[in-house]
């Protein structure tokens, strides 16, 4: 097999220095401990009720402080999160919660700092908020929740909106190529990637479980049911039947392999990298055996085979769609590499004067 020898993972200390000064629980916790006392308003269905009891339950295993715990959210239905969880939290303005957040995760190392976004409030006007966070890698988890619709304002279409979608905004069918939003993490140089699904109980919480422990900026893509202006969006993943062939699942170390159960009692398709394009393709592993199937390694420090695997997934049909995590390596985290600035300057310079940082050498006086 092509690649056969993954990166080992990624190392325990800078992981502990990211998560040390969070100070942990003096209690043991359970899900109950974080679930507000707020009456929870989703509409009857909403794929956000599965995610919201995923994160209340495994919120408990990081067994940190719960008032050192921060969500800050946006504006959407994804949004109302904050108020649902017994954390401190905040619920900010449109697209601009990564922006919040990087400045409370850069002056407040203490804090384990969470971001809740939908796909229009991300990926339209906070893009630039999102990437810029991921590439500065501020020590930040971020839950994206995609139903490739707006909710909240009533069924408009959204940047991951397919092509020819109509909605009340595009009745006549959306013109806009949709954002792929793995594919735009990854190109923002993201060093924790990841894609999950709502009704998927046990690999969500693998996943949240996985970016909790990633020291630096984590995205995780959540494909979410809006069973009110865009049901069944994600039904070829969820239908046992369809998802077999749709489903390519990732698993750090083991071969990506997909499809209905081969002799080997491993997925009967196979991802490859052909030797003539350098592209990714699917193959039936019958037909052209193991040794060329790829080894998925989500700590290659390459983003390359990462996009690449991003780019299988069908924008329309979502057929061939990779969940799990792409990409988890480490690179310096943005809040540590600024506190350890501060001291430097701090340490070199003395006290810091703000107005003489203001005034600079170029002032003058006006007399007369």
């Amino acid at each position: 097999m092509t690649d056969t020898v993954p990166q080992t993972t990624p190392a325990a200390p800078a992981q502990a220095q990211a998560l040390s000064l969070v100070p942990k629980a003096t209690a043991k916790q359970s899900m109950k401990d974080f679930k507000s006392d707020q009456e929870v308003r989703w509409c009857p269905g909403c794929g956000d009720y599965a995610v919201l009891a995923a994160v209340q339950g495994f919120m408990p295993e990081l067994g940190l402080a719960r008032e050192n715990i921060v969500f800050v959210s946006g504006i959407g239905c994804s949004s109302r999160f904050p108020y649902y969880m017994n954390t401190y939290g905040m619920h900010s303005i449109h697209g601009r919660a990564p922006a919040i957040a990087t400045g409370l995760a850069s002056s407040r190392r203490d804090l384990s700092v969470w971001v809740v976004t939908g796909d229009g409030d991300a990926l339209s006007i906070g893009g630039n908020h999102l990437i810029h966070a991921l590439r500065r890698n501020v020590n930040l988890k971020i839950l994206l929740f995609n139903n490739r619709i707006y909710g909240l304002t009533k069924g408009q279409y959204s940047p991951t909106s397919e092509v020819g979608k109509i909605t009340k905004s595009t009745p006549m069918g959306s013109l806009d190529a949709p954002f792929n939003p793995v594919s735009l993490a990854l190109g923002a140089e993201a060093t924790f990637v990841a894609r999950t699904v709502d009704s998927d109980r046990k690999h969500l919480t693998s996943v949240l479980r996985a970016a909790a422990d990633h020291p630096g900026a984590a995205l995780v893509e959540i494909y979410q049911n809006c069973n009110i202006f865009n049901d069944g969006a994600f039904e070829a993943l969820k239908d046992k039947d369809q998802a077999q062939e749709a489903v390519i699942r990732l698993e750090h170390g083991q071969p990506i392999r997909f499809g209905h159960l081969a002799e080997d009692g491993l997925g009967s398709k196979g991802v490859i990298r052909d030797p003539a394009t350098g592209d990714l393709k699917v193959i039936d592993v019958a037909e052209h055996g193991t040794d060329a199937v790829l080894i998925h390694d989500a700590h290659n420090p390459s983003p390359t085979t990462a996009f690449a695997l991003s780019r299988l997934a069908d924008p329309d049909t979502l057929h061939r769609t990779p969940i799990g995590v792409l990409r988890d390596v480490q690179r310096p985290v943005y809040d540590t590499l600024m506190a350890e600035q501060l001291d430097t300057a701090v340490d070199t310079k003395g006290k810091g004067d703000l107005a003489a940082l203001l005034a600079g050498n170029d002032t003058w006086t006006v007399v007369g």
